[in-house]
């Protein structure tokens, strides 16, 4: 299958399809949090529905296995780190606010939704993984692709292991992380997510695919003001108090040094 349109609509067809079967393992678990576990498989799914579509050509590769390294990591983290806690607060409200209409409501405004913007956020990965041949890449941007992706999945994973570390300790309940990449970056796990796809854009662009830097974009403007920084921080500024003083010296998202407060914190 060479025709792009084609190809595009296969991926739609195969993300909201991959949505529609977790919606329904939803409702059996009641646990509409299995949503966030296969955000990344969802990309694992795409780049080799691509792959195979474009004929497997061994170029192809250079997108497939670092998506899928990064796909496979983050979902099978957060299975780990959601095992046996139940619903997430954001569905539990979501489930008592619409009652009975919960489960049609969800499909749409949670999985469908979310397989939408899978899609979208996928477009490098149509041409990443199209190549024919690796002498048609521009072989430095495929190189500083691969590098800023090894350089934010690296990032990503460390953040996420001192998180867990942190929270495995009875002595940390309550406590706000400030420390490792935390203290540089109050999203540091979000921060390494976004540089990945900004690799991941640059590949494509390697490929031919220049305008897929807007796939990129829309992820980093999700990450910092829509599904991650921004709605996070809306519960714990609300449930910690310590945390607006952790705000007030801590970089969002970009890592920088840490702040003196103002006096008007102390």
């Amino acid at each position: 299958m060479q025709d792009t349109g084609l190809v595009v609509l296969l991926g739609l067809t195969s993300s909201l399809l991959l949505m529609v079967l977790v919606w329904i393992a939803s409702l059996v678990r009641r646990d509409a949090s299995l949503v966030d576990r296969f955000w990344g498989a969802g990309f694992v799914l795409l780049a080799w529905v691509y792959w195979f579509a474009a004929g497997a050509p061994a170029a192809g590769l250079l997108m497939v296995l670092p998506v899928t390294l990064w796909g496979l990591r983050l979902s099978a983290y957060l299975t780990w780190r959601n095992w046996g806690h139940g619903e997430d607060y954001r569905y539990r409200e979501m489930r008592a606010h619409h009652g009975r209409r919960f489960p049609w409501v969800s499909l749409w405004t949670v999985f469908v939704l979310q397989g939408m913007i899978m899609w979208v956020v996928a477009m490098p990965l149509v041409y990443g993984t199209r190549v024919p041949s690796a002498d048609v890449l521009v072989w430095p941007l495929a190189a500083a692709g691969l590098a800023l992706w090894l350089a934010g999945l690296t990032w990503e994973a460390v953040a996420d292991a001192q998180l867990a570390r942190f929270k495995a300790d009875p002595a940390n309940r309550g406590r706000v992380m400030d420390r490792g990449l935390w203290r540089y970056s109050r999203h540091p796990n979000y921060f390494g997510e976004a540089v990945l796809w900004w690799g991941f854009a640059l590949i494509a662009a390697a490929a031919g695919g220049w305008w897929t830097m807007l796939s990129a974009a829309l992820m980093t403007f999700l990450l910092a003001r829509v599904s991650g920084v921004t709605l996070l921080e809306r519960k714990l500024t609300d449930t910690r108090p310590a945390y607006r003083d952790y705000v007030a010296r801590t970089n969002a998202l970009v890592p920088g040094p840490p702040r003196e407060p103002s006096s008007g914190n102390r």
